[in-house]
């Protein structure tokens, strides 16, 4: 009869999203995750597989979490183009109350691991294009409410956002605050 578990791997996944999150995928060594969760080797195999693949379930696990927020912020009813603005500030004002400056782990991972590594660059991917759905879906409810002109094409904002927002996200890693408070401004006067 096989030992049973002595740790929770849902807990477990979100120590190693944390510590991957802060350290990157190259810096964090097999070793940081056993002494981080303090499980050894071979439970860390046994349930998770390699180093990589712990890392991509960290990341669909971050993903989950940080897009599924604003997902929801986005697909609220009533005033559509409110709800993008708060999106908007809330990245920034979680970009800016990060101590540690951690940046996001979706943007983090393009710009370790992409292009070399397509698994990872399928979840970047698909968080950005989650995004950008919700953004456009917004922006075409605002246009409907008359909250948006009409000439304004709803993809090609949604697309300058998520771009705009992954930006912020290495730009809130440098601590230049003031930068990042400028641009958001300049991306919140696009919208009206």
């Amino acid at each position: 009869m096989g030992r049973t578990k002595e740790f929770d791997p849902d807990v477990a996944l979100r120590a190693a999203m944390e510590l991957f999150w802060r350290r990157g995928y190259e810096a964090t060594s097999m070793q940081d995750l056993v002494d981080h969760l303090g499980i050894g080797r071979a439970s860390i195999y046994a349930t998770f597989g390699s180093k990589h693949e712990l890392y991509l379930s960290a990341l669909d696990r971050y993903c989950e979490s940080m897009d599924g927020t604003a997902l929801a912020a986005l697909s609220k009813p009533g005033p559509a183009l409110p709800a993008v603005r708060e999106v908007m500030r809330s990245f920034a004002e979680s970009a800016l109350a990060d101590e540690e400056r951690k940046g996001c782990m979706v943007t983090n991972t393009a710009v370790e691991c992409l292009p070399r590594d397509r698994q990872a660059a399928r979840r970047v991917d698909a968080s950005h294009d989650a995004v950008e759905t919700a953004l456009t879906g917004a922006l075409i409810r605002a246009q409907n409410q008359g909250e948006l002109a009409e000439d304004r094409d709803p993809r090609a904002i949604a697309r300058f956002l998520v771009t705009f927002l992954q930006g912020l996200q290495v730009i809130a890693r440098t601590g230049h605050d003031r930068r990042l408070t400028d641009a958001l401004d300049q991306a919140l006067a696009l919208l009206g």
